[in-house]
């Protein structure tokens, strides 16, 4: 049997700031990553953790464009929507991210694609909330395991 490694996640937040900030790398082109955030087919293939199944009713990733999607389990489905503010190929992605059961918890997220060279790439995401009780909610929420999840399964998907 082959172990399969994956990167480190490392998750963030400052005491003092209503902030999370995300750094995954990945050994794949800044383009590849990129491009597996904005495309539907894909983004459902590795977003969230493992035992989840996403459903998309809607994915327009384009400045101004819009998202919902849910997560569904054994136990129940889980709804989030947002809008995509400002969508710079292969640069950055900005978009607001919003839980169906905690409406009032609504971030803004920045993501960033930085090229490493040699095929790698540095994915930095910084969240802002309204205050650092919504934050800490969202930390207490399970979201570690989503993100370290959904990264291993991007992983596989982009060294396809």
């Amino acid at each position: 049997m082959t172990a399969t490694t994956h990167p480190e996640t490392t998750i963030t937040a400052d005491p003092a700031l209503p902030l999370i900030r995300i750094v995954r790398e990945f050994a794949a082109p800044r383009e590849a990553v990129f491009h597996a955030h904005v495309d539907q087919t894909l983004v459902t293939q590795w977003l969230g953790p493992r035992r989840l199944v996403m459903d998309v009713d809607r994915w327009d990733a384009e400045t101004g464009g819009a998202y919902r999607y849910t997560h569904r389990d054994d136990n129940g489905t889980y709804g989030f929507y947002g809008s995509f503010h400002e969508v710079r190929k292969n640069e950055r992605i900005v978009q607001t991210f919003t839980f169906d059961g905690y409406p009032d918890g609504v971030s803004l997220e920045t993501l960033t694609f930085e090229d490493l060279g040699d095929n790698r790439t540095r994915l930095t995401g910084t969240s802002i909330f309204e205050s650092l009780e919504v934050r800490d909610y969202v930390l207490a929420s399970g979201m570690e395991t989503g993100v370290i999840e959904g990264y291993e399964r991007l992983d596989d998907l982009v060294a396809k």
